[in-house]
């Protein structure tokens, strides 16, 4: 059985790792900052092909999401096996239309045309080939870090169903919770930086 000190280190090592991950898509937010200086009637031109409505479907889907994973981790510290798996899967659900949303949204865009380097766009301003570049850049690792997030809450289901996680040992199942809120967060910047750049 593990010490309260191994938990300790298995969540110092969660939020190392978040905080890498911080640095990375900080990084590109401040390489996006850079453009849109240098290019901004082009970013808000980019910005009024964006479907702003999918973008705040998706907004609010993540938020709900989130809810229901801190939800969970308190179900599970209040015994509750059944609520906590609920939420879980609701969350994953989530997950799954925000990707699916996604996929939509950039079909629409590829059927216009609009992606790096199409003749569209090069032969259009730079900054625009710019800005769908990031956009693409951008959404495109965020939806990865959304699909990590999800296989990270569908293998605590599978540790709840076997009672690896219960409210005696829920660290597995908090850190996830962490890094699906991480992803949550990460969409919070990439939202208003795409779809209501003004």
């Amino acid at each position: 059985m593990k010490s309260s000190n191994d938990f300790t280190g298995i969540r110092i090592g969660m939020w190392l790792f978040l905080y890498s991950e911080i640095i990375l898509f900080g990084g590109l937010f401040v390489l996006y900052a850079v453009y849109f200086h240098r290019y901004p009637d082009e970013f808000v031109e980019g910005g009024k092909q964006l479907n702003r409505i999918i973008g705040a479907i998706n907004t609010i889907i993540l938020l709900i999401s989130s809810f229901t994973v801190a939800a969970s981790i308190t179900a599970i510290r209040l015994q509750n096996k059944k609520l906590s798996l609920g939420l879980l899967t609701f969350s994953i659900f989530c997950g799954l239309v925000f990707l699916i949303n996604k996929y939509f949204e950039w079909g629409a865009k590829f059927h216009h045309d609009i992606y790096p380097n199409s003749d569209t766009l090069v032969s259009g301003p730079p900054g625009q080939n710019i800005f769908f570049g990031l956009y693409y850049v951008i959404t495109g690792l965020h939806g990865l870090h959304v699909i990590i997030g999800m296989t990270l809450l569908m293998v605590s289901v599978v540790l709840i169903l076997r009672n690896k996680v219960h409210a005696g040992r829920f660290a597995v199942l908090e850190n996830c919770g962490l890094y699906w809120h991480l992803v949550d967060l990460i969409w919070i910047f990439v939202f208003p930086l795409f779809y209501l750049v003004l």
